[in-house]
């Protein structure tokens, strides 16, 4: 089978390389001659473990090429994915559905063959309506049909969750639809992998929900940790006695500085967006983006605590390790480490900070921070170092080193990566998220 996946981001990257990997040929469309040229020559457009030596190798079987002429690269598929980006739109927060419509109208223009349109991307309920109409209103003589199979992955463990997926979601509205679909991920169905076949419509609100329900998991959590430091209890345990419920499950219940990347934070506010105009109120996604958000300050606040409050903090310096949201991305979308440095720059912080993928990435956001080529070199006349991010890099730290480099040995750590008793024990004065 051939597929097209128009976009060449993470999403369709990811998409594109393990379709190819399954047996099937993959031509993958970027508008971006510059990224085409890269991908053709082995150069990844982003950081995801695993992704690079499984492009090259699809591409030397040649099971996997690259275009920037659309017309080229859907000719013949049978399926043709749209996995375009789908931000935030300025000023009101709805999903920007104007690269989806785009890719829709450059699709019916130049389609040459009966195919499935897939809306890969995250879209509010009714875009593959209106794709539908799009689709339909160029003319073609040729038979398609509009489907929605909406992504689940993680940055980081994405090629690990599209082959050994929790599920697979495919909504859509005829026969043809779902035997194109069926035959798509067959080598997963082959594997046992559930797949949920739905109405369109439904498939579209499944994946606003689980981000939206997971977002909420991480918010209650973190507000659980904030009550822990009140009462003297311990979030990491309050974390274990109640994921080891089965109605809930441990996942996502890990205290931190909030959620950011490029799903969470926009997804959540499309879906209320979604509600509103609906006249349907989601209200505790409206409060889970409301504390999110004041969450990333507080945590900047928390750090300000630890160099004495805000009057003493100004003309110190703090080391930031860690940039990126999460581990094994380079991605600093709505990351966390944002506000964080920003409330440390607004109160006449200097600010040091290492991340092993993110600091290209994170200097345009933050030019006031210095990038540093390790975590010593941050460490290094600081008054105060804050664990933003997770990377196993910060796992082990000699604190020897450390304590020798730094020039207090203050240590707040919002990702709780270690053991208060250890680390106090060496001579640090050390903080951590709903730990007493």
């Amino acid at each position: 089978m051939k597929i097209a996946m128009v976009g060449s981001g993470y999403v369709g990257l990811v998409s594109g390389a393990c379709f190819a990997d399954f047996g099937h040929d993959v031509v993958c469309i970027d508008k971006d001659p510059s990224k085409i040229e890269k991908l053709k020559d082995g150069i990844m457009p982003i950081y995801e473990p695993g992704l690079d030596a499984l492009v090259e190798s699809n591409v030397k079987a040649g099971r996997l090429d690259f275009t920037t002429d659309l017309a080229q690269g859907i000719k013949d598929a049978s399926a043709i994915f749209i996995a375009v980006g789908t931000p935030s739109r300025r000023g009101d927060g709805h999903a920007d559905l104007s690269f989806v419509y785009a890719v829709a109208e450059e699709i019916g223009a130049n389609l040459s063959n009966d195919a499935v349109i897939v809306t890969k991307s995250t879209v509010p309920v009714g875009t593959g309506d209106e794709v539908e109409r799009i689709l339909a209103k160029s003319g073609t003589s040729h038979r398609f049909s509009v489907v929605s199979n909406p992504e689940f992955l993680r940055e980081g463990a994405a090629i690990g969750d599209f082959k050994r997926p929790d599920r697979i979601v495919i909504g859509a509205e005829d026969d043809f639809g779902r035997d194109v679909m069926r035959e798509v991920y067959r080598p997963l169905f082959l594997n046992e992998s559930p797949i949920l076949f739905t109405g369109r419509r439904t498939s579209e609100l499944i994946k606003y929900a689980a981000n939206a329900f997971l977002a909420t998991k991480i918010t209650f959590i973190n507000e659980m940790a904030d009550l822990c430091e009140k009462v003297g209890a311990d979030v990491q345990d309050v974390s274990r006695g109640i994921g080891m419920d089965n109605r809930i499950g441990a996942k996502f219940l890990h205290a931190g500085p909030g959620y950011g990347g490029s799903c969470f934070p926009k997804d959540t506010l499309a879906l209320l967006k979604t509600a509103e105009d609906y006249d349907s109120p989601t209200r505790i996604v409206e409060a889970v983006v409301k504390v999110n958000d004041s969450r990333k300050r507080a945590m900047g606040r928390k750090v300000l605590d630890a160099l004495g409050g805000m009057d003493a903090a100004r003309g110190k310096k703090v080391a930031l390790l860690g940039l990126t949201f999460k581990p094994n991305t380079d991605d600093m979308r709505d990351s966390p480490a944002i506000a964080i440095a920003q409330t440390l720059s607004d109160a006449g912080v200097e600010i040091a900070a290492y991340d092993p993928e993110g600091m290209e990435q994170a200097q345009p956001l933050m030019p006031k921070v210095k990038m540093c080529e390790n975590p010593y070199e941050a460490i290094e006349g600081a008054d105060a170092i804050a664990i933003v991010t997770e990377w196993d890099a910060f796992r082990a730290l000699d604190f020897a080193r450390v304590k020798e480099l730094a020039k207090a040995p203050v240590l707040v750590d919002l990702r709780n990566i270690y053991q208060p008793d250890d680390v106090r024990a060496l001579g640090f004065t050390y903080d951590s998220i709903g730990r007493s």
